[in-house]
């Protein structure tokens, strides 16, 4: 019977494919390349970028901030702490095997070994293999976010990676790394690491709905911000992103392009690591901080107003977002809370930034140190590109270190989960805590939160985490970096765009 669907999938597939529009190419380019094809060695936006494009979540996030069936095409729940998945029929991974429930399991088992996702995973103690259709999941309790973290499940080929070697390796050099099969719209056809990467249509796809005609894709890394809109501009390639603040207006009056924008949730932010500077673990100090930084001010200069300042983690809509937090900025009041924790005379601190992941990210941390030295703080800053930067970050290798983070899971708790729970290498928890921040209620309230089905309670708990990050200034919030992306006209981008940042790219359609 399963062949005669799977057959029965690849004849609509053939049957779709007539009314499909001609085939394209696309050329586009981000700041960077992925730095590996591994999809567990590293979770960040560029890892799920390259996820969305070459393998398929169970389920997908929509514009609405809803849930779409992808490999999973229906759920249902049995009971308070179990939900099953009823996978797609006819669906193959790359190298032709078939994918079944044992793929998804196994999938689901090296997630939860990985030292940057098992946090996500902590709360599923299970996932079993009911037949080969159907993944059961158990969580350790009432779970208001199975369907947030199933996103985050993009099955693997199982026979493939175990034949090869299925060892993750954090910024090393692995099978996996290097190799890859998924289900998804594309293949990777050829990979020159920080020079290009090709990806072919996948001619297996099972989607036969999907409207997407771009036959080859190829991403180039352009660092360069003026360099990247140049290409654009030029023809030289279809589709760029991110786009800077400071050519927004030029994309728009170009004939030629057209600029996509969106408010965004991504949380630019830097940490005070406590443990390797004693100043930064007084609560005085790092308020003082928070106080010597003009937020509005880089929003409106460096931003070019393509950010909303932020006073916590949460974006509004968002069920931790407290509306009682506001930005603070006050030099006086932030010299003052020197002289009283005994620094008035000031410190030195190592800053560490990225200088092509985020927009204007050094910019941004060049203006905060000028802003420090108000304070008589003074920063040694160090920039570097991502590829460099994410190893030192994962060092702790200086004192104030940037990272932005957008929850992927569109959900308050994931904030805390990585970025102030305290940090614990066997749960993954804190994992990107460079601070190595502390509260023993901020963690109390965040696993609470993940089992709290009861909304307006879950509400409460959250945003009392945010007054309490708030009121010991737990790290430094600039602002929520919007979004945008331009193109070429005919690309249609407006249609596969979204406040994740995940451009489904194997939706796209170019006109002629």
């Amino acid at each position: 019977m399963k062949h005669l669907r799977s057959l029965t999938a690849a004849m609509a597939m053939v049957l779709g494919a007539a009314t499909v529009a001609p085939a394209q190419t696309l050329n586009f380019a981000y700041d960077a390349d992925p730095v590996s094809l591994d999809p567990h060695e590293q979770l960040s936006g560029g890892t799920l970028q390259l996820s969305h494009m070459v393998f398929d979540p169970l389920v997908r996030w929509n514009k609405d901030l809803g849930f779409d069936p992808r490999l999973a095409e229906s759920w249902e729940r049995v009971d308070d702490t179990t939900m099953r998945f009823h996978l797609r029929d006819g669906v193959t991974f790359h190298t032709g095997n078939e994918m079944t429930a044992d793929d998804v399991v196994w999938t689901i088992e090296r997630l939860k070994s990985s030292p940057d996702f098992k946090g996500i995973f902590a709360g599923w103690t299970s996932a079993t293999a009911i037949d080969e259709d159907t993944v059961e999941i158990k969580t350790d309790g009432a779970s208001p976010l199975v369907l947030h973290t199933a996103t985050y499940v993009f099955p693997m080929d199982k026979d493939f990676y175990e034949d090869g070697g299925a060892e993750i390796a954090k910024h090393g050099d692995s099978f996996a790394s290097r190799n890859v099969s998924g289900t998804g719209p594309f293949t990777v056809a050829e990979r020159e690491q920080g020079v290009r990467v090709t990806f072919e249509r996948n001619p297996d796809y099972w989607d036969a709905d999907s409207p997407g005609n771009v036959q080859t894709a190829v991403l180039t890394p352009i660092k360069e911000a003026p360099t990247r809109v140049a290409a654009l501009l030029s023809g030289d390639v279809d589709f760029i992103a991110p786009v800077p603040p400071t050519d927004l207006e030029r994309i728009e009056n170009d004939d030629n392009t057209k600029l996509v924008t969106m408010t965004g949730t991504r949380i630019i932010t830097l940490q005070m690591n406590q443990d390797r500077n004693e100043a930064l673990a007084n609560p005085k100090v790092r308020q003082a901080i928070a106080y010597a930084i003009n937020n509005d001010g880089i929003v409106q200069k460096i931003m070019k107003g393509f950010g909303t300042v932020a006073a916590q983690q949460s974006p509004k809509g968002y069920v931790g977002h407290n509306p009682d937090l506001t930005p603070r900025f006050d030099v006086a009041k932030a010299q003052a809370l020197m002289e009283e924790a005994g620094y008035a005379d000031g410190f030195s601190a190592s800053m560490m930034c990225p200088n092509n992941r985020y927009v204007n990210d050094f910019k941004i941390c060049e203006a905060a140190a000028a802003m420090l030295a108000k304070i008589n703080v003074q920063i040694d800053l160090t920039t570097m590109p991502k590829a460099q930067y994410w190893p030192k970050f994962d060092e702790r290798a200086a004192d104030i270190m940037m990272i932005g983070w957008h929850a992927d899971t569109e959900d308050s708790a994931n904030f805390n989960e990585f970025l102030t729970m305290t940090p614990d290498a066997d749960t993954g928890r804190g994992q990107y805590n460079s601070g190595n921040y502390s509260n023993a209620e901020v963690d109390e309230l965040t696993i609470a939160s993940l089992t709290e089905t009861d909304a307006e309670k879950r509400a409460e708990m959250l945003q009392r985490v945010e007054e309490i990050l708030y009121n010991e200034a737990a790290f430094i919030p600039f602002h929520w970096q919007d979004l945008a992306w331009a193109a070429r006209k005919g690309v249609m981008i407006e249609d596969v765009v979204n406040v994740m940042n995940f451009p489904y790219l194997g939706d796209l359609v170019i006109q002629d």
